[in-house]
């Protein structure tokens, strides 16, 4: 399983999308694929909102986030596209918010069909409820279809730091965190609620840099690159 965010699709700017990057998430997708691994993928869409924007909108952050929500369906789209164009494998995007006619319902026996027929998922709308972050949303749905681990790709980053390397030069990346450390930390790299549910269930996770070419399908061939998180 692999979680990708929203920031991943958007150009230097950090917000709405750069032709470039879907092409770019999709051989790196694809090569996980190519090595007989079974992928899915959730997909952010912080490039477009972001539900604690709600305040400086003037609107609730319920709405907000339903607002998000649809911006990781169009997200799973274009990905979807850049994976078809490739002919990379048979590609379902199913939506936690269902979307007659452009996705299908997620529902988790039909997923790992999928999965098991070799192809590709692509999971947008987040688990359908407002004030849960799509960090949360990967963790759960890597535990819902028995995921041997969530690979979580950052932008600008390539692991976990002990402060942030963008403004702090001399920042130390981990090589391995447990949850519990990366919980006592305060460490922001994914929502808290998420390190608690993969802590409590043991769900192996890997955060690395989306930048990295050859990264993602490299850590599933057992390279040990940006930082690995256990539960001990």
């Amino acid at each position: 399983m692999a979680k990708i965010s929203g920031e991943a699709f958007a150009g230097a700017s950090g917000a709405g999308t750069d032709p470039a990057r879907p092409a770019w998430l999709a051989d790196e997708i694809a090569a996980v694929h190519h090595l007989g691994t079974q992928i899915a993928v959730v997909v952010g869409g912080g490039n477009y909102v972001r539900g604690r924007q709600a305040e400086s909108w003037g609107i609730e952050r319920a709405e907000a986030d339903e607002i998000g929500m649809l911006g990781t369906v169009m997200n799973a789209l274009m990905l979807r596209g850049a994976l078809t164009s490739r002919g990379a494998a048979e590609v379902r995007v199913m939506t936690a918010v269902a979307m007659q006619g452009i996705a299908e319902p997620f529902v988790r026996l039909r997923a790992d069909r999928h999965l098991r027929a070799g192809r590709i998922v692509l999971l947008a709308g987040g688990t359908g409820q407002p004030y849960v972050t799509a960090d949360y949303a990967a963790v759960q749905r890597a535990l819902e279809l028995s995921a041997d681990a969530l690979l979580v790709a950052k932008r600008g980053v390539d692991g976990v730091y002990d402060r942030d390397p963008r403004t702090h030069p001399g920042a130390r990346r981990y090589a391995h965190l447990t949850y519990r450390e990366a919980i006592a930390r305060k460490l922001t790299v994914m929502d808290a609620t998420a390190f608690v549910l993969a802590g409590e269930q043991g769900l192996l996770m890997h955060v690395f840099d989306v930048a990295a070419a050859g990264a993602m399908a490299a850590i599933c061939e057992g390279r040990d690159l940006g930082t690995r998180i256990t539960a001990e």
